[in-house]
Formats: C-alpha cells, sequence, structure tokens
C-alpha cells in the first residue's frame, strides 16, 4: 500500500484541526474548515556545466542523500526565483562559478527523500556556460570539484535517480 504523499500532516494548515484527511490522491481536506491542500512538486534545477573546452564541471555530494555520490550542481528553487535565477545561484553556491550563459534541456519529476518526507520534485535541467573551470572551489553541499570530458559520464556514478536518467538522456543513451 503506498502511502498518501502527505500522510506525516495531519492537523489543518489553517485552522489547526486534527482533522485533514486525503481528499484524493495528491490533496487533503480539512473537514472542520473546509481547507484544501494540493502537495504540488518543488521546483529544482540541475546544470550541465561546460567550459571552453568542452569539459563538464561536477561535485561530489557533501551530505545525505547519496552523500559522496557525483551530482550535477543545483538545488531547489526559492521563492520570487526564475529557474535560470536558481541555476546562477546554486552555481556560485557550490563552485564559486559565475556563469556566461545557461539554456534549458529537459526536465525530470522525481522525489528526493529529505530528514524522512518525500520531497516530488520537477527537476529542470539546464546547459550552463562558463570560459574555464580554473577558480572553481567546491563550497555549499559540495565536498569537491570533478572535471571530466562528456565521453567520461558514467550514469552509475551518480546518486540520484534523476541525475543519473539526466546524464543517460544528455548522452543520447
Amino acid at each position: 500500500m503506498t502511502l498518501h504523499p502527505l500522510h506525516q500532516f495531519v492537523y489543518c494548515p489553517a485552522c489547526g484541526a486534527k482533522a485533514f484527511e486525503a481528499r484524493n490522491e495528491k490533496a487533503k481536506q480539512c473537514t472542520v474548515c473546509g481547507f484544501t491542500y494540493y502537495f504540488n512538486p518543488s521546483a529544482s534545477v540541475a546544470c550541465f556545466i561546460k567550459n571552453a573546452k568542452g569539459e563538464l564541471l561536477l561535485v561530489r555530494r557533501a551530505k545525505d542523500p547519496a552523500k559522496d555520490t557525483l551530482d550535477l550542481p543545483g538545488g531547489f528553487a526559492d521563492m520570487y526565483e526564475s529557474a535560470e535565477e536558481v541555476a546562477r545561484r546554486e552555481i556560485q553556491e557550490e563552485t564559486g562559478l559565475t556563469i556566461s550563459s545557461c539554456r534549458y534541456l529537459f526536465s525530470i519529476p522525481n522525489v528526493y527523500p529529505y530528514m524522512g518526507f518525500n520531497v516530488h520534485t520537477l527537476d529542470l535541467f539546464f546547459e550552463c556556460y562558463t570560459d574555464s573551470f580554473d577558480n572553481a572551489k567546491a563550497n555549499d553541499d559540495a565536498a569537491s570539484i570533478i572535471i571530466l570530458p562528456p565521453s567520461k559520464l558514467n550514469p552509475e556514478d551518480f546518486g540520484l535517480q534523476s541525475i543519473k536518467k539526466a546524464i543517460e538522456r544528455y548522452l543520447g543513451k
């Protein structure tokens, strides 16, 4: 049996009543005040960062889930941010790099485990460019920087399922 994605939420966020019940597979409704909450995916980005040589910059994850596996720089969107702004901010936070351009590639739905809660996400993948990786430095959620030509990418080296799928798609497999 699959649990409702909001099974951990028992109190209505509007009135506080312990009457927050499943309405359908993606919503809960309060039987006291009628408030309905629709559980929609959170937006996140992941970035294929290329330099002038055509190499890709990857990071090794510093935290769980999938700690110590390869990843693409990226993260969750903050309120009022465009996806492109998220890409630029996350790349700056994790690598210290400023990118010169950023283009949308594709999206993949995902479930991201966070502290015992499954966050349903819509992962937006971008290809971003910078002239050089010389000043890249692992920060924030990145434990280290890895630079590889695309031909050396192996989806199995990546710990998160949506990233594995994205690597396969990016490589045309």
